[in-house]
């Protein structure tokens, strides 16, 4: 192999090899700056997500610093973070929940699910299936994220109010909660609503300032100048400085709880490679150039398995903070590596600061991250306006989410998911035609009442292809417009325009549906039929049965040529 094909190999499998040595210095500026603005969004809200996801909250710093180094080096988009996101969070803590594991083991299990995660991402990119994530459509997912956004906000409540609450769903644990107002530590309250104050505000009044971050170092400046802790208020905790040793999960929590991790690993994916192909490419068209999408998913893999490896937590797509790195003049990936410097010098030499931050402020942080990041409300109305099922739907998942937890929740959008999938593709729409007056234009006769129609003539349209999942339908509607004609029948014309192929099963029941009309003393007749259709017809032997005759080029021919045929 030549040095040129070598180099092309590495930067194809490796592209920050071919875009650093070409690297201007005149974007430097930009990538530095978008860096350091980025890791003052992301450090205080990772320390929240960590705490969603059941782990001390180092381990979300750990996360991303592994996240936003590792992806960088094997991305080809410009702009996109990537770091831990409150939507994994609530997965990852999820199964921390379900597993009811505690301290280092519940790290071993996200750390497993996070390795889980990643391999599954490299595998989508070898294997080239990034379909599998249409198994959760949008509204599954917009309700699924708004369920588990409830979910978290409940699990917050007793650390705003200094009480205790329990319950196996989000609905006993809510009524936990409310008999424990009783209990209310004033101090803690106190604190929790100022914060819950101040960040709403800031995000409504100044949204430019980062109000995570003033959450943050006011919340460890009041602990420190009224001695918060002494007053009972709980405070994060001991928070060591320094990185972690690489390290994998230990077999006997993988042996364990392997259902668990599979579970939470498939929802990982699921959700994570939507947000990174989608965000991915918005950014590319915005500025103009192409992105890998198999290559962006190698990115993902390679930066869980990273995080896995360091103890950290699941990681995607920011999309609030690639916009912020948009914005703040990133040029391209050397800004998500000076995020990841920047986080790691946090570690070093911050980190114990994070020790007197109170529980109660960091609760008004993740609220306030979970309501505004995955709670989509002008989605919910769209589909309300647009199509009342799917926003039923998304409701489904809102109330699966609460009733059985996160991780259950992913399941039941699954099933959701996939039994709307199949009713849509077993009941396709297929409406009878009728003529635009003074045209040869056939149009759905329930959106144009007024067209013309033909005595004893049923003209149906099947929008849908013809295979196993759709033909008892169309032979349904066949009947039943055939009944409702009775002894008038004459004959019935099947626009194929909309149908772009044909399997064995809906040759066959064409076959029956053609012996059903001609045992009605009618004719059946075919319009638009595409190459490849008519050719599985004609190597079925049902053309000849049908006849060549009865085949035409459009619905105006066929109803003409009935209405010139000589009556049975």
């Amino acid at each position: 192999m030549t040095a040129g094909r070598a180099g092309n190999a590495l930067s194809r499998h490796l592209p920050i090899a071919g875009w650093l040595p070409r690297y201007d210095r005149a974007w430097l500026r930009g990538d530095v700056a978008a860096g350091i603005a980025v890791t003052a969004l992301i450090v205080p809200k990772n320390l929240g997500y960590a705490e969603i996801a059941g782990l001390p909250v180092q381990n979300g710093l750990y996360a991303a610093a592994a996240g936003a180094i590792l992806y960088a080096l094997f991305c080809t988009s410009r702009q996109i973070s990537t770091g831990p996101s409150s939507s994994l969070a609530a997965v990852a803590g999820g199964a921390v929940l379900l597993t009811g594991l505690k301290g280092e083991h519940a790290e071993e299990l996200v750390a497993a699910i996070t390795l889980a995660a990643g391999v599954l991402f490299l595998l989508l990119a070898v294997l080239r299936m990034g379909w599998i994530a249409r198994f959760l459509s949008k509204p599954v997912i917009t309700g699924f994220l708004a369920g588990a956004a409830i979910d978290v906000v409940i699990g917050e409540l007793p650390k705003l109010t200094g009480t205790d609450a329990d319950g196996d769903n989000a609905w006993r644990e809510l009524g936990s909660w409310a008999r424990s107002l009783g209990d209310i530590h004033g101090v803690t309250l106190l604190v929790g609503a100022t914060a819950l104050v101040v960040i709403l505000a800031l995000r409504f009044l100044k949204p430019s300032i980062p109000g995570a971050l003033v959450l943050v170092v006011g919340g460890i400046t009041a602990a420190r100048l009224f001695d918060l802790g002494a007053h009972g208020v709980a405070l994060v905790g001991h928070v060591p400085s320094g990185l972690p040793a690489p390290a994998l999960p230990s077999t006997d929590i993988v042996r364990a709880e392997y259902p668990t991790i599979i579970i939470a690993a498939v929802a990982l994916l699921l959700i994570g490679f939507s947000q990174t192909a989608g965000d991915a490419r918005a950014f590319a068209t915005r500025h103009r150039y192409r992105i890998d999408v198999d290559q962006e998913s190698v990115a993902q893999g390679v930066a869980n398995v990273g995080a896995g490896v360091f103890q950290g937590m699941p990681v995607s797509t920011s999309l609030s903070a690639s916009s912020l790195n948009e914005t703040a003049g990133a040029r391209t990936p050397v800004a998500s590596l000076v995020t990841g410097a920047l986080v790691i010098l946090t570690l070093i030499v911050l980190a114990p600061l994070f020790s007197d931050l109170p529980k109660p402020v960091l609760a008004a942080v993740i609220i306030d991250a979970v309501v505004f990041g995955m709670i989509d409300v002008t989605e919910f109305r769209r589909l309300w306006h647009v199509a009342p099922f799917d926003f039923w739907i998304s409701v489904a998942a809102v109330i699966g989410v609460l009733s059985a937890g996160v991780l259950a929740g992913v399941v039941i959008g699954i099933v959701l998911s996939l039994g709307w999938l199949i009713s849509v593709a077993t009941n396709p729409p297929i409406p009878e035609l009728g003529r635009e007056q003074g045209t040869q234009v056939f149009r759905d006769l329930d959106q144009h009442p007024g067209d013309e129609t033909f005595a004893g003539i049923v003209i149906l349209r099947l929008d849908s292809g013809l295979f196993f999942a759709t033909s008892q339908a169309l032979e349904d509607r066949v009947r039943e417009l055939a009944d409702a004609q009775g002894a008038a029948l004459r004959a019935v014309v099947l626009d194929f325009e909309a149908v772009p192929y044909m399997d064995s099963q809906g040759s066959e029941q064409l076959r029956e549906i053609l012996e059903f009309v001609e045992a009605q003393n009618a004719t059946l007749r075919l319009a638009r039929v595409k190459p490849g259709v008519r050719a599985k017809l004609e190597r079925d032997g049902l053309l000849e049965q049908i006849g060549g005759d009865r085949v035409h080029g459009n619905v105006h021919r066929a109803v003409e040529a009935q209405l010139g045929a000589a009556p049975h």
